[in-house]
């Protein structure tokens, strides 16, 4: 008995000097526990946030989340900062600019964009052809040029890969005019098979990776995520506004 209470005593020790270690390391404390629960969960950083004691963590794509010093506790929702009776969401802003960052990585040669011939700002937009509100969209992309929103798409099919979608959505890349075969597609057309490498897969996961789990998503020059259709008018007096807001901020 004497052996064991010394092995449990021992045991204790140990565990307190592990809490103490990892409370003075948050960014290691906070990644063991993440990656013990999902060990590719793709994190990018973890910073202190606005509230004492939490801290962000930045997962690939904009997504965030936040955890306990000591890696005990993890939350996943919004945190604002009210003052003066209006409420910020910092958390939009943090995710809003970590998605900034990831479509900015997409070159625009991987895009099929619709450009006017004074861009103003633009939209990134996450689209399947066989979507009935991406093909209503679609229709009114000379009207968002006329407003000098620059409309650049990337692959999002909805059914996944070597779907219907899918396997149009490479047609139409592989294309040797891709706005074209967009036309006919998104105007229900058949388009011919083409087959090419295509970045088609990857802008489908970096998609879900932002949160995006319907079409058309739209991402405005800043950041923001826009889920779903918004009629022309609306989607470019949005799309100015964040891109004046971006400027100023800059």
């Amino acid at each position: 008995m004497r052996v064991s209470r010394i092995l449990t005593g021992a045991a204790f020790t140990l565990a307190a000097a592990f809490v103490q270690a990892a409370a003075s390391d948050p960014d290691k404390a906070i990644r063991q526990t993440l990656t013990s629960i999902q060990p590719d969960l793709p994190i990018e950083a973890v910073s202190e946030s606005p509230l004492n004691g939490v801290f962000q963590v930045h997962l690939k794509g904009g997504r965030v989340l936040y955890a306990s010093g000591d890696g005990q506790y993890v939350m996943q929702g919004m945190l604002f900062h009210v003052e003066n009776g209006e409420a910020v969401n910092l958390t939009q802003k943090a995710e809003s600019k970590g998605i900034a960052k990831a479509i900015g990585s997409i070159p625009t040669s991987d895009m099929v964009v619709f450009a006017p011939k004074n861009p103003k700002t633009h939209i990134t937009v996450f689209t399947d052809t066989d979507c009935g509100y991406c093909q209503k969209l679609h229709s009114e992309v000379a009207e968002l040029n006329r407003e000098g929103v620059e409309v650049r798409y990337v692959a999002f099919p909805r059914q996944g890969i070597g779907s219907h979608g899918y396997n149009t959505l490479v047609s139409v890349w592989c294309s040797k005019d891709r706005q074209a075969a967009m036309n006919k597609a998104k105007n229900r057309e058949d388009i011919p098979p083409a087959q090419c490498d295509n970045p088609v897969a990857r802008e489908y996961q970096l998609g879900q990776s932002i949160g995006v789990n319907g079409t058309p998503a739209v991402v405005l020059a800043d950041g923001q995520l826009i889920p779903g259709y918004q009629p022309a008018p609306d989607l470019a007096k949005i799309a100015l506004a964040a891109s004046k807001a971006a400027t100023q901020a800059n």
